[in-house]
């Protein structure tokens, strides 16, 4: 039944071990109607042992009325993937978000790359599936440890054959992938990174440096940029309150703390949804989403991992 305007209630119907690190979890409404549709490369957020976390849909939605994830069992997991590997079974109950999708595939791309690092193959898998089935262009190049610890590996091999490169970094024989591979696409190429945070901003810069125009450069995070630095700072609003940032919390959890909503979806900040406008202060960005215009002009902060350079900034609420 549906929880609520933004929750859905789904049961686990099956779970596969898709690597000894890797299980893939297969979602549906207990009472059998349909889910919602979503189109590749969408997301949902799970709510779960009080936490919230967000999985690529592995499935393509024409492959039938259930949603897929798959989660890597994180060594240093704060009961995220812990939970889920060791408690989630089939039969157990638990509510989702709507699909959410930042992390499209571009409509203008003559051929799309995806670049892919350990479980940052997901997202990929349903934008594979939407291309073959439209007769698209495209390949990924996929690094992982070894054959064993590549999730999909056989699925990819299956179907994907011909457009797929395989980097097993523990293997003597295997290739390694490196960003100099960035120089052997086409005009016309869009580039898709998804991976650890190390593996897509190296990528990421290494396509900026080689003249990719930044609209044809995309990626997905799932756990914010981490900052070398971070310091506690006061948020002045202009409805009068002020609220004190500590080191530990983004701005957005301290709005949020304070019972001051304001809106907000991927936490990572690569949707822009919880952009704040500011008054007085200067903006240690740490988003993909701002133009680097936009961020120069201080003017604006998304407060999921933005933060203030300054002691103080000024936010118009």
């Amino acid at each position: 039944m549906w929880q609520d305007a933004n929750r859905i209630e789904v049961i686990v119907i099956s779970v596969n071990q898709e690597t000894p690190l890797v299980k893939k979890f297969t979602l549906a409404r207990e009472d059998g109607e349909a889910l919602p549709g979503f189109s590749s490369g969408s997301h949902i957020t799970t709510y779960i042992n009080g936490l919230e976390r967000n999985y690529s849909l592995t499935n393509y939605q024409d492959q039938g009325n259930c949603y897929e994830i798959a989660i890597r069992l994180n060594d240093c997991s704060a009961g995220g993937s812990s939970y889920w590997h060791q408690h989630v079974k089939a039969g157990y109950k638990l509510k989702i978000s709507y699909p959410k999708n930042h992390f499209p595939l571009s409509f203008k791309a003559k051929h799309h790359v995806f670049y892919a690092a350990g479980i940052g193959i997901t997202p990929f898998l349903s934008m594979m599936a939407e291309l073959k089935d439209a007769l698209g262009s495209f390949e990924l190049h996929f690094a992982a440890k070894s054959k064993e610890m590549c999730a999909f590996y056989g699925l990819i091999k299956e179907k994907y054959r011909d457009q797929s490169h395989f980097y097993f970094s523990e293997e003597i024989d295997s290739e390694r992938l490196g960003v100099s591979s960035l120089l052997e696409h086409r005009i016309g190429t869009h580039v898709y990174f998804c991976g650890p945070e190390l593996f897509i901003s190296d990528f990421t810069d290494a396509a900026m440096q080689y003249g990719y125009p930044r609209s044809s450069i995309h990626h997905e995070r799932f756990t914010p940029p981490l900052p070398k630095e971070k310091k506690p700072f006061l948020a002045e609003l202009t409805n009068g309150k002020s609220v004190h940032v500590s080191m530990e919390k983004t701005l957005l959890e301290a709005l949020l703390e304070e019972g001051i909503k304001i809106p907000y979806s991927c936490k990572v900040g690569c949707c822009g949804t919880c952009e704040l406008k500011v008054e007085e202060g200067e903006i240690a960005h740490f988003d993909s989403f701002l133009s680097e215009e936009q961020k120069n002009k201080h003017n604006v902060i998304l407060a999921c991992v933005s933060r203030a350079k300054s002691e103080k900034l000024v936010l118009v609420l």
